[in-house]
């Protein structure tokens, strides 16, 4: 065995042409997938349907039409305004996360069309500091609510999140009740507010700005929650049903409208967003 390893790596220069990320092995189900597949049918597996995490850009791109999208606010970032320290200094994570992925925050807010009906759209990246709610985010939230409440238009809203940032404490905690209340604004203007739920919405941005749409669509296997499931279960002491807090179960239970492949997931906000035009938020 050894030798045949040893004449293996002699060959391996022959190799070197293959280019390195042709093959995507599915998170779920461990299929291998060519890259060019993978990207194709939009980070969902062919075999088992897994749904991968989009970027925040990559979702605009799926959900927006293209040459409409105008960004809001991207210059405001976070600031350190308790001099949080855990294994790392907040300021350092926020600097780490702005070079990772681009972002000054976790959300991104526009305006653009779905089909030719202009929305409002709020897209959050788990890739920053796990999609996590501070200030910034709070605060961008309620600026795009004040924004379609000018306009008269609707929100469309994409969540994936961990949940409040611990770094920013209470401050993150107060951004559950400003959103909240943002949200109830839009509800006495009569303009249609639209959760779209992706793997994982859990925790403080669930529990506010996250469950408040008039359509609350979910993808499929996506975790949705306040805590996960192993908390519930060491807490209450009891064997969780299968599938519990997936939007399969949920939608079943009543806390989801729909569960929409992510493929048809456009097309159904489209639908969605005609029916309510007839009502016109724009006539009132």
């Amino acid at each position: 065995m050894f030798r045949d390893f040893l004449r293996r790596n002699e060959n391996k220069d022959k190799f070197r042409d293959i280019p390195d990320g042709l093959w995507i092995k599915c998170p779920q189900c461990s299929q291998i997938i060519y890259s060019k597949d993978w990207y194709e049918n939009l980070k969902v597996c062919i075999k088992c349907g897994y749904h991968d995490q989009l970027t925040s850009y990559e979702r605009i791109d799926l959900l927006i039409d293209d040459g409409t999208f105008e960004e809001f606010d991207a210059h405001i970032s976070p600031i350190d305004i308790l001099g949080f320290i855990d294994t790392k200094p907040y300021t350092q994570r926020i600097k780490e996360a702005q070079e990772a992925t681009g972002l000054k925050d976790a959300i991104i807010v526009g305006k653009g069309e779905i089909n030719g009906i202009p929305v409002h759209i709020m897209v959050m990246d788990f890739r920053f500091i796990g999609g996590s709610m501070g200030s910034v985010v709070g605060e961008k939230v309620v600026r795009t609510i004040e924004r379609a409440l000018r306009d008269r238009i609707p929100v469309v809203s994409v969540i994936s999140s961990g949940g409040a940032r611990m770094q920013e404490g209470l401050f993150s905690l107060f951004q559950m009740a400003k959103t909240s209340a943002a949200i109830a604004r839009l509800g006495e203007a009569k303009i249609p507010y639209i959760n779209v739920l992706t793997h994982p919405s859990t925790a403080g941005v669930l529990a506010s700005f996250g469950s408040l749409g008039d359509v609350i669509i979910a993808e499929p296997g996506a975790l949705i929650g306040f805590t996960g499931p192993r908390v519930i279960e060491q807490t209450i002491k009891q064997k969780l049903p299968e599938g519990f807090q997936r939007s399969e179960f949920l939608l079943e239970h009543g806390m989801v409208d729909l569960v929409v492949e992510r493929k048809k997931l456009k097309n159904t906000l489209f639908i969605i967003l005609t029916h309510l035009r007839r009502k016109s938020w724009k006539e009132d």
